[in-house]
């Protein structure tokens, strides 16, 4: 099966260059596949220029962002790092540091929460615990490894937990303290996007690389979509939440098509048979001008494209599908 990803038209390439550095640099490395000097020149921007620049700008000396809930601070400078992160902020650049020395002096979770507040029935040993040393849940820690593996915090106490934390199917769950048996495509990939940028930034252990493993497994023996028991297509969490076939960007901690390929692309992991019916998908979901559109707008995430509402084209998501069917494509050609 191939895709024609590598025939795409001049004008949807030119339509991703003439945009923001955070992703303009990313079309030059992973569809131009532009000289590394190029790259890096156009990455260092993302800083200064842009959507990154105003990101950082918008930081509080304490540590956090406006947005989201009131009560809960921490995790609205959580959704903002991580999409530092996708956006290729340089972690060595001084606006890089400056931003995570706030986050890991001042941020503490439930940090506007009074402890007479909490429940008494639940455990509360991470109230006002330090951001980069995480929380209880692994949807949660996952994405807190994403953010400090990157930005050269010590993540592997957490990574430990996760580890341990991996249930028998290969996946892991946020309900499993809830007596949840199965793991969940949520939280399993908020966790392998976390332990894959622990091992870009350590090099990662043989446990590590075992846990990932297994994690992919959980999702390419569901086709990255279906139930394991029936086969059948799942279309979204049992809390009704969105459609895995609409691509929302930030995703948070949900799961969608998209971002399971995504992930496996970046994981270097070699396309097979299993993956056949979701690159299908997101083949089908390119509009005739050859572009993909801004699934559900999230009201908790923070806006990665401004200006951009749902159903217009995306440029994070063109960027996000153009690279999964030019990996997929690469790599059968190469077979």
């Amino acid at each position: 099966m191939t895709t024609n990803s590598t025939k795409l038209g001049k004008s949807v390439i030119q339509w991703l260059l003439d945009s923001d550095p955070s992703i303009r640099w990313q079309a030059l490395r992973d569809l131009q596949h532009a000289p590394a000097a190029e790259v890096a020149a156009e990455r260092a921007k993302v800083a200064t220029v842009g959507w990154g620049a105003a990101l950082l700008s918008a930081q509080a000396e304490g540590g956090t962002w406006s947005g989201g809930e009131p009560r809960f601070p921490e995790y609205t400078s959580l959704r903002t790092l991580l999409l530092l992160h996708d956006m290729g902020l340089d972690p060595a650049s001084e606006q890089a540091k400056t931003a995570v020395a706030r986050v890991r002096k001042n941020v503490q979770w439930l940090m506007n929460i009074p402890k007479e507040d909490l429940p008494k029935d639940e455990d509360i040993s991470w109230w006002h615990k330090p951001f980069f040393e995480g929380e209880v849940e692994p949807c949660i820690n996952g994405r807190v490894v994403t953010i400090g593996a990157y930005f050269g915090e010590d993540m592997q106490p957490i990574v430990e937990r996760l580890l341990g934390e991996q249930m028998a199917d290969g996946g892991w769950n946020c309900d499993q303290e809830q007596g949840s048996t199965r793991g969940s495509f949520h939280t399993t990939i908020d966790v392998l996007e976390g332990l894959l940028e622990f091992e870009h930034a350590t090099g990662g252990s043989p446990a590590v690389e075992a846990a990932r493993e297994r994690g992919q497994e959980y999702l390419l023996e569901r086709r990255l979509f279906k139930r394991l028991s029936t086969g059948k297509p799942i279309e979204h969490d049992h809390n009704d939440g969105p459609v895995w076939t609409q691509f929302s960007y930030p995703a948070g901690w949900r799961y969608d098509i998209l971002r399971g390929l995504n992930y496996l692309r970046a994981a270097g992991v070699k396309p097979d048979p299993r993956m056949k019916e979701a690159i299908e998908i997101i083949t089908s979901k390119r509009d005739v001008s050859g572009r993909w559109a801004l699934g559900i707008v999230h009201p908790d995430e923070v806006v990665a494209e401004p200006g951009v509402t749902e159903g217009q084209p995306s440029r994070w998501n063109t960027l996000r599908a153009l690279r999964v069917l030019d990996w997929y494509d690469r790599s059968l050609a190469r077979d």
